[in-house]
């Protein structure tokens, strides 16, 4: 078994972070804990770690309750946004760090730290200091000092917050490449649903201390769950349920805002049934993909995403009369007050 949580609560005063939240993480798995600043998700990585205590509910970390275990019986590796090393050591040393203190032999502490050099691809860095590398080799030798004692479950908070955007984006191959080959169960914290999206097994979207929804990448996208899911995994358009875009699109006008994703829009330069018509204001170049901002005649501003290939095929320019027509959209039942 990987981590259990059931019905866990915790509350700062008057604000509760963590609200009855019950989630099973798979034995294995690598799972993003997803949301917006102060949905939650750093404070219930913190109860799993022990660095909190619930103040209701239970924790089981590979089936055994750890509601009440310290940090160090919990045996969970820790790695935090801004590395947390230790300046004065060598790469070497601070990999073994928890070795020593945990008296393994030398020679065992030497191979297991030449190992996970190998394994984090630092080999040859081993002597210098943090300060001799860059920010995304220091945070990888901070993973491989909390992989050293050989972890249960392995923490990530936010762990790539503190990197430039190339950084990041090399890293999080990296990470998942890595999970493969130790197969460690992991769960890291982000607010960057793209990150959480390809790395990870498996989502639970966080708000306002409780779990929106739990499910892979794909689920969460196409089949989200709540009004929030829908609008903070991916970009989207939400729009009132009469809007003149939905007229004889099968959308009930009763219903509450509608969500639309841009690249479930269809642009054509001639209208056809159930199109609307729309004035196409500016057009941004986003490499592989082009953004198209539109106005509708109801004044309701729609993005559209196109191919290369469909906008070169159209010919689109700035202030030209185009007609939109929805492939896909999502509604939800109004919520009464």
């Amino acid at each position: 078994m990987g981590i259990t949580v059931e019905n866990v609560s915790k509350q700062f005063g008057t604000f509760k972070a963590v609200d009855e939240v019950s989630v099973e993480i798979k034995t294995g798995s690598l799972v993003a804990l997803l949301g917006p600043s102060g949905s939650g998700k750093s404070t219930l990585l913190r109860l799993i770690a022990g660095l909190e205590k619930p103040d209701s509910g239970k924790i089981l970390l590979t089936g055994k309750d750890a509601t009440s275990a310290s940090v160090q019986d919990r045996h969970v590796g820790f790695v935090f946004q801004h590395y947390a090393l230790f300046k004065h050591l060598t790469i070497r040393k601070n990999i073994g760090f928890g070795l020593e203190i945990a008296k393994w032999k030398k020679s065992r502490i030497d191979d297991r730290v030449n190992e996970l050099l190998d394994l984090v691809q630092l080999r040859g860095l081993g002597d210098r200091y943090p300060s001799q590398l860059s920010g995304g080799q220091r945070q990888r030798v901070a993973l491989a000092r909390s992989l050293a004692i050989e972890p249960n479950v392995l923490l990530l908070d936010e762990p790539f917050g503190a990197l430039d955007a190339k950084v990041r984006k090399d890293l999080r191959v990296w990470l998942r490449h890595l999970h493969d080959k130790v197969n460690v169960t992991t769960v890291f914290v982000t607010h960057d649903q793209e990150e959480a999206m390809e790395v990870s097994d498996e989502l639970v979207v966080m708000n306002h201390g409780k779990v929106e929804q739990v499910g892979s990448p794909a689920e969460i996208y196409d089949h989200p769950a709540t009004p929030f899911v829908m609008g903070f995994i991916g970009p989207v358009n939400v729009l009132p349920s009469h809007s003149q875009i939905f007229q004889s699109n099968g959308i009930d006008p009763t219903r509450s805002e509608t969500f639309l994703r841009p690249h479930d829009i269809l642009i054509e330069t001639v209208p056809e049934a159930a199109s609307a018509p729309a004035t196409l204001e500016r057009l941004v170049h986003l490499g592989w993909e082009i953004q198209a901002e539109l106005t509708l005649e109801d004044g309701q501003a729609v993005n559209v995403f196109l191919t290369r290939e469909k906008f070169d095929e159209l010919n689109l320019k700035p202030k030209q009369r185009v007609y939109l027509k929805p492939k896909k959209a999502k509604s939800f039942v109004l919520q009464d007050a």
